[in-house]
């Protein structure tokens, strides 16, 4: 009993390392004198990372769900499984797609310049400098709220990583629970430069305790999930969070690409995207090894 409580309180703590390593990349942030088409590289790069995750969540969801489909047609399984595994792929893309959606256009209304801003350019110098001002505070809030929301769209991705490493623990492969931790862990520090991209090069360096709360939303699901996992294994609940992460990994791709193609060419644009892409893949392929 006792060196049961050990290794599951292990394997816990693993969970929450495997989740937290989105801080190592977190530091990003603080760059500073950062240029223009750095940032945009940058951007691109973290797009090209969440574009890997849509790929990676959105197919482990479909193989499980069109698995289910394909037994219910061949009668060797319950059609009702297969319905209900249906919903629970396609009500997560769009609980996370649509749910984003509806929190950018009711919190992210500051992307409009106030009127001093939009004003003729007939107005003084000093009323000049103060519409630089605002626009570098417009531009401040925007970057946090997308960090944030990249931050959530991620975090919901994790839960689901952190399900498998408790699911695996829960049936007894613990070494590949073991696996799981060490290449989720690795995969994780490329997601904390998705969070952090936004953040780079901005007037006013952004607080730690910001970086911290963005690190523990994008990186905390992994040892919550990691706990459920290990006590309830729930392959509906697997496809659902699994879509879910991917409806809000789309929407939050299409901001980042969207602020990317404005700061850079196409070229740089396609380049941070061939790179993030290429460092998903990779970081990915520890666990597919490690797991073989």
């Amino acid at each position: 009993m006792c060196s049961f409580l050990v290794g599951y309180v292990q394997v816990l703590f693993l969970g929450a390392f495997a989740g937290l390593t989105i801080l190592l990349g977190m530091p990003l942030a603080v760059i500073q004198k950062v240029s223009l088409k750095k940032k945009g590289f940058l951007n691109a790069f973290a797009t090209g990372i969440l574009i890997f995750l849509i790929v990676d969540v959105l197919s482990h969801a479909w193989t499980t769900t069109a698995n289910a489909a394909t037994g219910a047609f061949a009668g060797t399984a319950p059609l009702w499984v297969a319905v209900v595994d249906l919903a629970a792929m396609f009500g997560g893309i769009g609980i996370g797609l649509l749910g984003l959606t509806w929190y950018g256009r009711r919190y992210m209304r500051a992307s409009s310049p106030p009127a001093a801003v939009t004003r003729s350019p007939e107005i003084g110098s000093g009323s000049s400098g103060r519409s630089r001002q605002e626009l570098q505070l417009i531009q401040q809030v925007d970057a946090y709220r997308l960090s944030m929301m990249i931050a959530i769209g991620i975090g919901a991705h994790n839960f689901s990583e952190g399900l498998a490493i408790g699911q695996s623990y829960a049936s007894g492969a613990i070494g590949l629970a073991l696996i799981l931790i060490i290449g989720f862990a690795a995969h994780n520090t490329t997601e904390g430069f998705g969070i952090a991209a936004p953040l780079s090069g901005l007037a006013k360096r952004p607080s730690n305790r910001f970086l911290l709360t963005a690190g523990l939303v994008g990186g905390g699901p992994t040892f919550v999930g990691t706990v459920l996992g290990s006590l309830w294994a729930s392959p509906i609940a697997y496809i659902f969070f699994l879509a879910l992460a991917g409806g809000a990994l789309v929407y939050v791709t299409m901001l980042m690409y969207n602020s990317g193609r404005r700061q850079i060419t196409n070229d740089i644009l396609m380049l941070g995207f061939f790179v993030g892409i290429t460092a998903g893949f990779l970081t990915d392929l520890i666990v597919t090894l490690g797991s073989a």
